[in-house]
């Protein structure tokens, strides 16, 4: 049985802090079919010289100005080759060397077109410490109206859904994501699993989790991606979900 290929994307910018732990934690996966590609918005630090450190380990990259991190995916998609897509951030890393044969695993077994899972929020200058806990459990697709979501960062689909739905939405700043997985996911009910594991371990202090603005932003930019796409949602049912945010600080994974 021919087994199949994960390309993962990462984009960078400015990221000469992070990046090297985003590649290790890649390179240590134990699947062998995997290709790790590297879009950078021309970045002004040394996160170029960091990555073509790495030679031909990396699939391809790719330094030039962009217009956002949401381009720079779209232009990892376009350069693909595998069977299935995961976007690992520049501040994100795999929580051990099992995550891309553990998906790998659901999607056979379940025969699926995606798969996700739950993460982990930790310290930017400390990820070994947890500050908030992510479960993707109790996702349905009645719940992008409340402004949930499955934790991107673990969500993985198959190429070829891309190529019939279309990419992500430049035009959002921050929830170009959450367009996207209404889409698959809501509109045209793209069959998915969730694995039960942490997968991912997220630092703090990315685009979505940056300060007050940039909430407001993510939140108005979530009302929207539910309306262009004909789920009636508003203000107040998506801020909502920050009740349950709360108990996320207390509760952990087992």
């Amino acid at each position: 049985v021919k087994r199949m290929k994960v390309s993962i994307i990462t984009v960078t910018y400015n990221a000469a802090a992070t990046i090297r732990d985003t590649i290790e934690s890649v390179l240590s996966q134990d699947y062998p079919n995997i290709e790790h590609i590297i879009i950078d918005g021309a970045s002004k630090d040394n996160t170029a010289e960091i990555v073509r450190s790495y030679g031909d380990r990396i699939a391809k990259f790719v330094s030039e100005p962009d217009r956002g991190m949401y381009d720079g995916m779209n232009k990892g998609i376009q350069f693909a080759t595998g069977d299935a897509i995961a976007i690992l951030n520049a501040d994100d890393y795999y929580m051990n060397s099992q995550v891309i044969s553990t998906i790998v695993k659901h999607f056979e077994q379940h025969q699926v077109d995606s798969v996700f899972a739950d993460l982990v929020y930790v310290k930017h200058d400390n990820p070994d410490k947890v500050v908030r806990y992510y479960s993707s459990a109790s996702f349905h697709p009645g719940k992008f109206a409340y402004g949930w979501m499955p934790a991107h960062p673990t969500f993985v689909v198959k190429r070829s859904a891309f190529e019939k739905y279309g990419y992500f939405k430049t035009d959002y700043k921050i929830a170009a994501d959450y367009e996207l997985l209404i889409r698959f996911l809501a509109i045209h009910k793209l069959s998915y699993h969730y694995i039960p594991q942490v997968l991912v371990k997220m630092r703090t202090g990315g685009a979505s989790t940056a300060n007050l603005s940039s909430n407001w932003i993510l939140n108005r930019e979530i009302v929207r991606g539910c309306l262009e796409n004909g789920i009636s949602t508003n203000m107040t049912k998506v801020l909502s979900k920050y009740f349950v945010k709360v108990f996320q600080l207390v509760v952990r994974p087992a």
